[in-house]
């Protein structure tokens, strides 16, 4: 079997306890406003030109005749010429033995920081069968296993890859559904409703929300009181500007130019007025 994935980031110390290697599944069906893997909405491989970088040197027209035109295709053959890494693909189709040896190359680490591997995207539910036999390989290994999802899925997914799930790292953008739907897409009512039937399976929750000033801060207490009344906490991750950069190589526009990232003393005040976590994460 194989799926497809755009990273795999190890030693990654934000995405659930412990020392983690994450895996990034390509694949979203939210389309957030200040979404800063912008190059995890699409299932497909993407051509990023990072225009910053490039020196003219003019290597990649010798192999593509499309390159710097209006009709650039993604088959990244421009790449490998390209030798001061303004062109990459992101997106990559991977076998699931690859991806297992690499999560379990660092298990010694796992089991010395009480971390273990964490699935992320993008949307990893998307890609449901795949996720369940990384999952059930991870845990035949006895590696702990996370699952962050913004839980816009068949609560049948959740149930496919329940019993393999140590923790879920799931997403809230919002309570008010009009507010949902303008900042993300889609409504929340599948979302807020897999939240509720997850909490009452008995499963370990941690709930996450983006805070984004001008966009969705004014609905943390109620994110908070949502999660509070499931009996379970919150954290707060602060908006910051690290997407931007990933729009303009993918020949986006940035959606959010007029947020700015809050103050870390400001956003752990918010969190000790509403009853959250929040842990500085540096960016």
């Amino acid at each position: 079997m194989t799926g497809t994935i755009f990273d795999i980031q190890r030693f990654s110390i934000h995405d659930g306890p412990g020392i983690r290697t994450t895996v990034f599944f390509k694949g979203c069906d939210l389309r957030c406003l200040w979404c800063h893997n912008p190059e995890s909405q699409s299932p497909k491989p993407e051509l990023m030109f990072y225009k910053e970088k490039c020196v003219g040197c003019g290597q990649c027209k010798k192999i593509c005749s499309r390159a710097f035109t209006a009709d650039c295709i993604s088959e990244g053959k421009c790449v490998p010429a390209c030798r001061h890494g303004a062109r990459e693909i992101s997106g990559r189709t991977e076998s699931m033995q690859s991806v297992a040896a690499t999560v379990l190359r660092d298990k010694a680490f796992y089991a010395q920081s009480g971390g273990g591997a964490t699935l992320s995207g993008g949307e990893p539910l998307l890609q449901a069968d795949f996720a369940a036999e990384l999952l059930s390989i991870l845990k035949e290994n006895g590696v702990h296993t996370a699952v962050e999802t913004a839980g816009n899925v068949p609560f049948s997914v959740f149930e496919k890859i329940m019993p393999l799930v140590d923790l879920f790292l799931y997403d809230i953008k919002g309570i008010d559904a009009e507010k949902h739907k303008k900042n993300t897409g889609v409504p929340n009512e599948r979302i807020l409703g897999n939240a509720r039937a997850l909490a009452e399976t008995g499963k370990d929750i941690l709930f996450r929300m983006p805070y984004i000033p001008g966009y969705n801060d004014a609905e943390a207490p109620a994110v908070a009181d949502f999660a509070r009344s499931l009996g379970k906490d919150l954290e707060l991750m602060a908006y910051h500007e690290i997407g931007a950069g990933k729009y303009a190589a993918l020949g986006r526009e940035y959606p959010t130019p007029d947020a700015a990232p809050p103050d870390p003393v400001f956003m752990k005040d918010v969190a000790a007025k509403i009853g959250a976590r929040y842990e500085w994460s540096g960016v």
